[in-house]
C-alpha cells in the first residue's frame, strides 16, 4: 500500500513519515513546498528506503497533485501541510488563508476526483485524514476541556484558517461521501521542530548564554503532546477509526509556558552545571495580540474507541527532547537559517 504525507518536510509531517516507514513498513510519497519551516533533513533518515519518495510540490497546485494521484495510486492520504505559526499569521495572513483554505480544497477535490474513478473495494478501503489543531476551537476558561463536539471560536489568523480547513474536510464527506476523518491535537514537542517554537527555542538560547523570551507572565496553559504519540494516534485513526468522526488527541499534560521553560532549564542545568542556573536568562517579554489562556483537550474517545495511549509523560517527553537537540546541533545549523530571529507576532507588520 502507497500513502500520500502532505506537509512531510516539517515537524509532526516528518515524525509521522518515519514511522510509517521505519515502524509500519509502508510506502511512503512525500509532498512538501520546502518553505522556511519544511527541510529534507528532517527526511534524512529514511532518503535512502526504497519504501521513500519525496515529491517537491506546493498543495494548492492542482495538476501537480492530480498527476501524482496518477502516478502513486494512493490508498490513504494524511493531509498535515498548513502554515502553522501563530506570530507569523498575525503579520501576515494572506499565506496561511491561500495554504491551509486554497490547499485543503484542492487536495480534497483532488482525492475527490481520484476516489470516484476506484472500484468499489478500492473506494471503501480508501481515507484522507485531516490533521488540525486544538486551537480552532479558541481559549478555554479555568476548567473543563475541548472535545469534539466544542465549538469553533478561533482567535488567531492561524487558528481561523484551520477552522476553515476543518469545515471543507466535514463538507467534503458529507456533501460527496468521501471518507474523510479529522483529528484535533494539542500542544505537539519533540525532536526536529523548527528552532522558531518555543521549546527549542528555549534550549538553543540557553545553550548560548541568551534571553529566553517568555510572552506576558508565561502562565499562558497548553496540553503538551509528544510528537510521536500524535503520530501514532494518526496511524491508527487511518488504520481504525470511523469515517467521519473527529478525534481529539492530547497529552493529559497541562501546564503554563513558564514551568516548562524552568523545566528544561533544570534539565539544562544538570548537563551543564557550570552554567547553571539556567533561569536567570528568563526575560519577560509583551504578549502576543489575542493570546489565548488555556488549551486542554479530552482525548477519551481515540482511548476507548481505537485504544491509544500514549507511550512517554511529560517529564520524559521534555528529558529525550532537550537530549536530541544536545545531539543534534548540525541539523539546527542546516534548517535554522530560515527561522525569524526579530519578534513577530505584535500586529504591526501587514502583508
Amino acid at each position: 500500500m502507497t500513502v500520500f504525507v502532505t506537509g512531510a518536510a516539517g515537524f509532526i509531517g516528518s515524525a509521522l513519515v518515519r514511522d510509517l516507514v521505519l515502524v509500519d513498513g509502508e510506502e511512503v510519497v512525500s509532498i512538501d513546498k520546502l518553505t522556511y519551516a519544511g527541510s529534507e533533513e528532517n527526511l534524512a533518515e529514511i532518503s535512502s528506503s526504497n519504501q521513500h519518495h519525496f515529491e517537491k510540490v506546493d498543495i494548492c497546485d492542482a495538476k501537480q497533485i492530480s498527476t501524482l494521484f496518477e502516478k502513486y495510486r494512493p490508498t490513504a492520504v494524511y493531509h498535515l501541510a498548513a502554515e502553522s505559526h501563530v506570530d507569523r499569521s498575525i503579520d501576515g495572513p494572506a499565506d496561511f488563508v491561500q495554504t491551509n483554505l486554497v490547499g485543503t480544497f484542492t487536495m480534497l477535490q483532488a482525492s475527490l476526483e481520484y476516489w470516484r474513478e476506484l472500484g468499489k473495494s478500492e473506494q471503501d478501503a480508501f481515507r484522507f485524514l485531516h490533521v488540525s489543531t486544538d486551537e480552532v476551537y479558541g481559549e478555554l476558561g479555568a476548567e473543563g476541556y475541548f472535545s469534539e463536539t466544542s465549538s469553533y471560536e478561533p482567535s488567531s489568523p492561524y487558528s481561523a484558517s484551520k477552522a476553515g480547513s476543518d469545515h471543507l474536510a466535514r463538507a467534503w464527506q458529507r456533501t460527496y461521501g468521501l471518507p474523510v476523518l479529522v483529528t484535533n491535537c494539542s500542544n505537539n514537542y519533540g525532536p526536529y521542530q523548527f528552532p522558531e517554537k518555543l521549546l527549542p527555542v528555549i534550549i538553543l538560547n540557553a545553550l548560548e548564554g541568551r534571553p529566553l523570551p517568555i510572552y506576558g507572565k508565561g502562565e499562558n496553559i497548553r496540553d503538551w503532546l509528544y510528537v510521536h504519540d500524535h503520530t501514532a494516534a494518526l496511524r491508527l485513526v487511518v488504520g481504525k477509526g470511523r469515517v467521519g468522526e473527529t478525534y481529539m488527541i492530547g497529552g493529559r499534560a497541562e501546564e503554563t509556558n513558564i514551568n516548562i521553560v524552568h523545566a528544561i532549564c533544570k534539565i539544562l542545568d544538570e548537563t551543564y552545571p557550570d552554567k547553571a542556573p539556567h533561569s536567570e536568562l528568563i526575560e519577560f517579554v509583551k504578549d502576543r495580540p489575542g493570546h489565548d489562556a488555556r488549551y486542554a483537550v479530552d482525548c477519551s474517545k481515540i482511548e476507548k474507541e481505537l485504544g491509544w495511549s500514549q507511550t512517554l509523560n511529560l517529564e520524559q517527553g521534555l528529558k529525550k527532547t532537550v537530549d536530541w537537540y544536545l545531539r543534534n546541533l548540525n541539523w539546527v545549523g542546516a534548517v535554522g537559517e530560515g527561522a525569524e530571529k526579530a519578534r513577530r507576532g505584535l500586529g504591526e507588520n501587514e502583508s
